[in-house]
């Protein structure tokens, strides 16, 4: 839990920058393959090829292609087709798709990973929906595309890590991981990405340093670890966690306009769904039926 807590203020601070310092100055192909990249060098030099077998080694690769290279592919594009508020409001739905697939590659059904992340889904509605205008369908459905692959990402991830040793040096194997993300990202850059948008300022180039070293590098691995340690529904709810923060940080630090009563009410259906979650366990444990 530790693990997606501090992710989650990582990842709060980084969509600020993002809106601030890059959105509609920098082609966001390139930032995304410079994210990749510069994730990928932190990892690099760790890599044990030996530690994992060529199945083991090709999944973690299309984990990275999925929930990085795919999933940015989709996001971006959906700027084109809607608007902020629009694509903020169809991001919400992520929760449900992990509660589901997560109960699907394990063999499962568990009603309460679904209640708990339809609660995240209605805290995060709560503090971001501004309406919508007609004619959005088809950005709807390439968020969704976005919302799954990320999804799959973290489920595949934590379905991977159970069938690996317990003692696995995660951080010796998961180079991989940014190897699959950079498949894409290199050559969806090649053909849809703009040379002419590159990065002009020391500001811009810094801002992307950060995003690849940190906020991508050590917050992926970060995120991706703190997944196998949680349950499915708390993993649900606390991909909806940077609906709140993030705006915090926006409403702290940059002084953009939020609806604080909409945010502390959101904030608190979130919370109430962690603790549905966390009840549930804890009465599992000590009744396992």
């Amino acid at each position: 839990m530790a693990y997606l807590v501090g992710v989650t203020a990582l990842w709060a601070f980084s969509f600020s920058l993002i809106g601030v310092y890059l959105a509609g100055q920098v082609d966001s192909y390139f930032a995304v393959l410079l994210r990749v990249g510069l994730a990928a060098l932190v990892f690099l030099p760790f890599l044990r090829p030996s530690l994992l077998k060529g199945k083991q080694r090709l999944a973690l690769m299309a984990l990275g292609a999925i929930q990085l290279g795919i999933m940015y592919t989709f996001f971006y594009q959906s700027f084109i087709l809607l608007s902020v508020p629009e694509v903020l409001l169809f991001t919400i739905f992520t929760p449900i798709y992990i509660a589901l697939l997560d109960d699907l590659l394990f063999g499962r059904f568990t009603p309460i990973y679904l209640l708990s992340a339809g609660l995240a889904v209605l805290g995060a509605a709560v503090i971001r929906y501004d309406g919508v205008d007609s004619g959005f369908w088809a950005g709807f459905l390439v968020v969704q595309g976005a919302n799954l692959c990320f999804a799959i990402g973290q489920v595949g991830y934590r379905r991977l890590a159970a069938d690996l040793p317990a003692d696995l040096p995660w951080h010796n194997v998961f180079g991989w991981f940014f190897i699959g993300a950079m498949v894409i990202a290199l050559p969806v850059f090649l053909l849809f990405g703009n040379s002419a948008a590159l990065p002009t300022t020391g500001v811009q180039w810094g801002v992307l340093a950060w995003l690849g070293l940190v906020a991508s590098g050590v917050g992926y691995f970060a995120w991706n670890q703190g997944a196998t340690r949680v349950d499915a529904g708390t993993l649900a709810v606390m991909n909806n966690a940077l609906v709140p923060a993030g705006l915090a940080v926006n409403l702290l630090i940059w002084n953009r306009e939020a609806d604080v009563a909409r945010l502390l009410l959101g904030a608190g259906i979130m919370a109430a769904s962690l603790w549905l979650n966390h009840w549930w366990l804890q009465r599992q444990q000590a009744h396992p039926a």
